[in-house]
């Protein structure tokens, strides 16, 4: 079969306009680290995170990672978010089994499965080196990731996190003969259980959500913010994290490798908080090769709530530092 010339040229002319086409599609098509929620299957799990923020494609983005075990991106992002999203992109990760992220059919929760969660993240986000930002137990994870993969890690944001299990149970079995003394020798005369089972045990028959949020919170106003918040947010902690890691990794936990945390740090810590206890968080800042130590003589458990201006400005200060 043969073509005429102007046959041919309009062939060439449609194959050209479908290759433009596909050309625009693919590249208006979102991008990991676009800004917006993304919802990707990660490790085998379905990861909700979204990303906020303008910054230079080279600066490394920041990693928020929320605590709970089992809480949510949403309050921090929520009450801090839009402060630091000035000059820096950040990144909010719902961890697997919570907030909006799916929990695992096989129920499969470790620190080590969230560890690789983390990194296949950073490599579904195409991002060479980041930034950790972390509360709670999400600090946890953080200073661990640091530590598996410094060459990764630009900076970490250390805040309110659990280094030392023991230390922290300690601090709630302190707490504890404080606001209710004598309790802990009648649920547990012989006291041969841990400090962590001794609590548990005690807090039978009491309320114990009011005393960890007396661990948690300094003055009852902030605890109210936070509450609505959370209820803004339509989402809840099922408990499936928490309860796994609970049983099997957290009362016995010790981070054991500061040498292996080549990133400078930033340890931040409250006064009142009870749920970690101050003198932790100054020897971890003490045991890491390159930490500066903040204490916030008004907060408790949640600095970037109670004290927002100065978390803030420190937060900002040190990632400055880092670029």
């Amino acid at each position: 079969m043969r073509f005429s010339r102007l046959e041919v040229l309009g062939w060439a002319l449609l194959c050209a306009l479908v290759a433009a086409c596909s050309h625009h599609a693919s590249s208006g098509a979102s991008q990991p680290l676009d800004t917006g929620e993304h919802q990707q299957v990660i490790n085998g799990v379905r990861l909700y995170y979204r990303v906020a923020g303008e910054a230079p494609r080279q600066q490394a983005p920041v990693l928020f990672l929320h605590g709970g075990p089992g809480y949510n991106s949403y309050s921090f992002a929520r009450l801090m978010g839009a402060r630091l999203e000035k000059g820096q992109r950040m990144v909010y990760l719902d961890q697997r089994g919570c907030g909006r992220s799916e929990r695992p059919w096989d129920n499969t929760y470790s620190l080590e499965v969230l560890l690789r969660d983390l990194e296949a993240l950073r490599q579904e986000l195409d991002v060479e080196r980041w930034v950790l930002m972390g509360h709670s137990t999400g600090a946890t994870l953080a200073l661990e990731y640091a530590a598996r993969y410094p060459e990764r890690v630009v900076g970490v944001v250390y805040v309110s996190g659990m280094s030392d299990a023991a230390f922290s149970f300690a601090t709630w079995k302190q707490e504890l003969e404080r606001q209710h003394p004598g309790r802990i020798a009648v649920t547990d005369p012989a006291g041969t259980s841990s400090d962590y089972a001794q609590v548990m045990k005690a807090l039978r028959g009491l309320d114990a959500q009011a005393f960890f949020n007396r661990l948690q919170f300094h003055d009852a106003v902030y605890l109210q913010q936070q509450e609505a918040v959370d209820l803004e947010s339509g989402l809840r902690n099922t408990g499936e994290l928490s309860r796994t890691l609970f049983a099997t990794e957290l009362t016995q936990y010790r981070f054991t490798q500061p040498e292996r945390v080549t990133a400078p740090v930033l340890v931040i810590g409250g006064r009142y908080d009870s749920s970690i206890g101050l003198p932790s968080l100054k020897a971890l800042a003490a045991s890491l090769p390159r930490a500066t130590f903040l204490e916030y003589e008004k907060s408790g458990h949640f600095p970037y709530l109670e004290e927002a201006d100065r978390f803030e400005k420190d937060v900002k200060g040190f990632l400055a530092s880092l670029r």
